[in-house]
């Protein structure tokens, strides 16, 4: 069936989708450990007689048992190697029980969202996505001569995974029919925190057929969602497939759905008045649902269920155009004036006091800057945005916040970026952070939502536009400088460079390098990306750690992952009559090499020694 067939279609009269397959094949005895998908290859019979029940009360279009028959999802049991075989089972049940139909009946193939989380919020590329859809869609288009006659996307709440699903499947069948379908929290939100809105605008901007809501919570629910995108995508068909209520757990461990067949019938006309062109129903629904909504549709009457007033904002309306002015440090960085940074961690306890001091110190020094790290080395430490603002209220001089990813949800990550810039702290380092089990608290949460280019996207994209990771108005643009993490001596340049190519991509500002020991090394890198990419190497606040001894310069080289000291470096180390301020001698030096390919320096202290990385400074201020 061609597009233009499908859509003149359903604008004659709406059409019945069927109900769900998970919830059935789990009443007829298949355990919820089970791969449902999977059960097309091993109890094909159960699935075809699902299939015909829904047809029996009256579903107009079946979807394929395919919902979760993608690589990552059937490799949870063992079953990645068949994703082919258990799609085209899919297929070749539905036809055959479609065959013996004695009316038409349309088939969906049914795709649902992958199971892992893509980038730039995780580390699934969205090539690899495309590759497990492609891999999905082709097995359902060519199961049988007829395929399938349209496809379904559904409960999604990831818009980059639905964007990469129809970009695939365009690719393969250009004149196919597709429905997106979203899912929603209780909040009216998906899981990543999107409003109605946003999503119907971003998939209205989809070549997709139909777009609309399914899963989420009960009918009610769905009726409001769907009134709020039919404001924003009005020229949009749209379909609603509602679970069965909100589902309750017994305390004998049973899931159930209250909402009864009758009340779906009740609020059939209330989403076809909506707008909605394909109805049906997702989870704890079932053949008796399905055939009261055929009764609905072919006995219609004004619907007994009030329409909401609904009043949504665009993304225009709800962003406020003012921005603050940019930092000191973006200023310096376009003026082309060197930084001068020192890493400093905050307490270990309530007491400021020694922080304070040594701020006062390093600025006297000639420190136009300071970095305040999160949890370094992953041990307990006051708050490092609160001592950022602290030492910017003491000191007067801007800081750098190391933010860290690891052990943030999205909620945290974005409450502490509103906290901190409503502070004043507008200068932030996005790393991952050091793993939980190596600090003192081993135990501890290690998890996070998003990567390092994520948040770096997040930020400069988002957040300086004003709108949250959800496209919800935060009042006003925030004006982050943002610096991404960089190894400028790596043991796989390509790999370095590729890395620091998707941070750039995404909009950091500089980069903060590790500490550097062989500055020609340091040079080359540098040369090579922008030989490789054909531009310009970002500015790079170069890392300086000035070696305390002999034995510091060991541990660093053989137990510091990405660290490389020259053997020549350590023996004069070593050998050192005052080991100290041969260390200074040394990060002399290499700040002198380094100084013409980078835009300042990001002095690291051994052990809290700010005397030492200020001697390093003094030969800065005699130039």
């Amino acid at each position: 069936m061609d597009r233009k067939t499908f859509v003149s279609r359903l604008r004659e009269r709406p059409f019945l989708l069927d109900g769900a397959m998970g919830t059935l094949l789990h009443s007829r005895g298949v355990p919820m450990d089970t791969s449902f998908d999977g059960i097309n290859l091993t109890r094909p019979a159960v699935v075809a007689d699902i299939h015909r029940a829904y047809i029996e009360a009256g579903a107009d279009v079946i979807e394929t048992n395919s919902f979760g028959a993608n690589r990552f999802k059937l490799a949870e049991y063992g079953l990645q190697a068949q994703v082919k075989e258990v799609n085209q089972a899919a297929v070749n049940i539905a036809r055959r029980v479609i065959g013996s139909a004695f009316r038409e009946v349309w088939l969906a193939g049914s795709v649902g969202p992958l199971g892992v989380r893509l980038a730039p919020l995780g580390r699934v590329s969205l090539a690899a996505a495309a590759d497990a859809f492609r891999e999905q869609i082709e097995a359902l288009l060519t199961a049988t001569p007829e395929g399938v006659d349209l496809l379904i996307f559904e409960t999604m709440s990831d818009l980059y995974e639905m964007e990469t699903a129809v970009a695939v499947a365009r690719e393969l069948a250009p004149d196919l029919p597709i429905v997106s379908q979203m899912t929603f929290t209780r909040d009216d939100r998906t899981l990543l925190g999107h409003t109605p809105n946003v999503v119907a605008q971003r998939l209205a901007a989809l070549d997709v057929d139909v777009i609309g809501v399914n899963c989420s919570g009960g009918p009610a629910q769905v009726l409001r969602l769907l009134l709020m995108m039919r404001q924003m995508a009005p020229d949009k068909l749209l379909s609603a497939a509602p679970n069965a209520g909100w589902p309750e757990q017994t305390e004998r461990g049973r899931v159930l759905y209250p909402a009864t067949p009758d009340y779906f019938g009740q609020y059939t006309s209330a989403l076809v008045e909506a707008g909605a062109s394909l109805v049906g129903g997702c989870c704890g629904t079932n053949e008796a649902h399905i055939a009261a909504m055929r009764h609905a549709l072919d006995h219609p009457t004004p619907s007994p269920i009030p329409l909401p007033v609904i009043q949504v904002m665009t993304q225009a309306e709800q962003t406020t155009a003012v921005l603050d002015p940019p930092t000191q440090l973006a200023q310096n960085l376009a003026d082309g004036r060197f930084v001068v940074t020192v890493e400093m961690s905050p307490p270990k306890g309530i007491a400021t006091q020694r922080l304070i001091e040594g701020a006062h110190m390093l600025k006297e020094a000639g420190a136009n800057l300071l970095n305040l790290a999160d949890s370094p080395l992953a041990r307990m430490r006051m708050s490092a945005w609160a001592a950022a603002h602290l030492v910017q209220k003491a000191v007067g001089l801007e800081t750098v916040l190391h933010f860290p990813t690891r052990g943030r949800n999205l909620l945290r990550i974005q409450g502490d970026l509103l906290a901190a810039y409503a502070m004043g702290i507008r200068n932030l380092f996005v790393t991952m952070g050091d793993p939980t089990k190596i600090g003192d608290y081993p135990e501890a949460m290690d998890s996070y939502d998003i990567v390092p280019t994520g948040l770096i996207h997040l930020i400069k994209q988002q957040f300086n536009s004003g709108l949250d990771k959800a496209g919800n108005s935060i009042d006003q643009p925030t004006n982050f400088m943002v610096g991404c993490a960089l190894n400028l001596t790596p043991a796989d340049a390509e790999r370095e460079m590729t890395l620091l190519r998707r941070k750039i991509r995404s909009g950091a500002d500089f980069a903060l390098t590790q500490p550097v020991f062989d500055p020609a090394a340091a040079k080359q890198f540098v040369d090579l990306y922008e030989a490789t990419y054909e531009e310009k190497m970002l500015p790079l606040i170069v890392g300086v750690k000035p070696l305390y001894n002999g034995r510091n310069a060991e541990f660093l080289h053989n137990e510091v992952p990405g660290i490389v000291i020259p053997e020549a470096m350590r023996q004069r180390m070593a050998e050192a009559s005052d080991p100290p301020q041969e260390g200074v001698a040394i990060a002399r030096e290499i700040l002198g090499e380094l100084r013409p390919f980078t835009q300042g320096v990001y002095l690291m202290p051994a052990f809290g020694r700010y005397d030492l990385v200020a001697s390093v400074m003094d030969v800065l201020r005699s130039e």
